[in-house]
């Protein structure tokens, strides 16, 4: 029997095991995994609370994918495990992740950089523990779920379109805040790794603009989730564009060539404002007026106080980029309203992709991963998508040397350009709403740099001087 056709059959038997309730109840399947997993978390990319030390686990879920029945394995055990941390701004952390675990008895050589550890007691006992994406078997497996819609254990399955079989699995090394598996190049599945209560954004708006027959956005084909009240969603597949580039790798090239960059600005610009309009008429567009205008800033300037203690070197600005979102409470005192709808959220050059025959897409609509989910889902003015980009334009510009301020601004003003011709709306046409974002925007980058990335901060730095000197003209 082919290693496939194994797989198959292993399916099909998990499907009526009763090893799943077992596991989940297994008192020691936890502890047996706490001291692998207190090494092993930390050090991954996608884990958010990095600098605070883990002081213990609560098992949310756990469901045996591929039965852990005796032999060598492979096993397949999905885990949904809070993170216990030292309280963060007055409220416990408590991050909940999802972990994909092989088990095997002796691990192959290939698989060696994925290993977590060998447990020495509860029902792993003897066996390694690996990241099991990195299993050809097991992320086969995965797909093979994906194709066939229903529960199993705490999961449910779902899918729009049927999917082939035998697609080669690859790992997407790529990622940050989350895990991808391609498929034969036909499809990627995006693997959630810290979760939330909610419909994460990444498949309920590409769902919602498929919907509206947008092609901007690839449209999802399978999901996983947990469900309940508030379904957590774990995964998402969707068709993978090969051969499409990612818009940050194009700007940095033409950079490097010296060329502009105002073609592809502009075609983004009008992508952009496809995408807004297909979201408009999928969800609702509610008004941003009086209390809502007054909400949004006293939000911005929450934030902007917050960084401003973490990272000092904020502090001088502070007046200057609190008058910016004053100045959008002035204009709500004035009876100025603007539209708020559904938007990307975390828009930059990286969440574009272009295809070889230059069409544009947007991907990844999580939001800002460092963001409560509840507030990634809220409505917001479309600027917010746009000074994310405009923001983006900058960041490319300045990890060039020398640095190229012109090419940002050239390359800003055609996005706009094409967002105007494509929307009838010109972004700039409201300069305090779109400052105010930009700023809002440019204090997070603050934020994020200094926890992450110090040798970045001069980047979001630097327009915060210009954003502060602006707002007191």
């Amino acid at each position: 029997m082919s290693e496939a056709a194994s797989t198959h059959v292993a399916l099909a038997k998990s499907t009526r095991n009763s090893a799943t309730a077992r596991m989940a109840k297994d008192g020691d399947l936890l502890p047996s995994l706490a001291p692998l997993l207190h090494a092993w978390l930390p050090r991954q990319r996608w884990f958010a609370g990095k600098g605070r030390p883990v002081t213990g686990f609560s098992l949310v879920s756990a469901t045996e994918m591929l039965p852990l029945d005796g032999t060598a394995g492979p096993g397949l055990l999905h885990l949904l495990v809070r993170a216990e941390q030292p309280a963060r701004q007055g409220r416990p952390a408590e991050d909940c992740y999802q972990l994909l675990l092989g088990a095997r008895t002796s691990l192959p050589p290939l698989l060696a950089g994925a290993l977590i550890g060998r447990v020495d007691r509860g029902p792993l006992a003897g066996r390694a523990v690996y990241d099991a994406l990195h299993d050809p078997r097991l992320a086969d497996l995965l797909l093979e779920r994906l194709r066939r819609p229903g529960s199993l254990g705490s999961l449910r399955f779902e899918r729009t379109a049927a999917i082939p079989a035998g697609l080669a699995p690859r790992v997407l090394d790529a990622e940050q805040s989350n895990s991808s598996l391609v498929y034969g190049d036909a499809y990627i599945l995006k693997i959630f790794r810290r979760v939330f209560p909610g419909t994460n954004p990444d498949l309920e708006l590409p769902l919602a603009l498929s919907g509206e027959g947008c092609e901007r956005v690839p449209a999802p084909v399978a999901w996983f989730e947990a469900p309940g009240p508030e379904p957590l969603t774990l995964g998402v597949l969707q068709p993978f564009l090969h051969g499409a580039r990612d818009g940050w790798q194009l700007a940095l090239g033409a950079l490097a060539a010296g060329r502009d960059f105002l073609t592809e600005a502009r075609a983004l610009g009008r992508a952009t404002a496809e995408v807004h309009t297909a979201l408009a008429a999928a969800l609702p567009t509610p008004a941003l007026r009086g209390t809502q205008t007054r909400q949004l800033v006293a939000e911005m300037t929450r934030r902007l106080e917050a960084a401003a203690e973490a990272v000092p070197a904020l502090v001088p600005y502070v007046p200057g980029l609190r008058a910016a979102f004053e100045a959008v409470t002035d204009l709500g005192v004035r009876g100025s309203g603007w539209t708020q709808q559904r938007v990307h959220g975390d828009l930059h050059l990286g969440q574009t992709l272009r295809s070889p025959d230059g069409f544009w897409s947007l991907i990844d609509f999580e939001g800002e991963p460092a963001r409560p989910l509840p507030e990634r889902r809220m409505p917001a003015p479309t600027v917010r998508d746009v000074a994310g980009m405009l923001r983006s334009f900058d960041y490319a510009a300045r990890s060039h040397r020398p640095w190229n301020p012109e090419w940002a601004a050239r390359c800003r003003a055609a996005y706009c350009e094409g967002y105007a011709q494509e929307s009838g709306s010109d972004p700039r046409g409201e300069p305090e709403l779109l400052r105010a974002h930009e700023t809002d925007k440019a204090v997070y980058e603050v934020l994020y740099e200094a926890r992450h990335r110090p040798d970045w901060l001069p980047v979001p730095m630097a327009a915060i001087q210009r954003l502060a000197q602006s707002a007191a003209a």
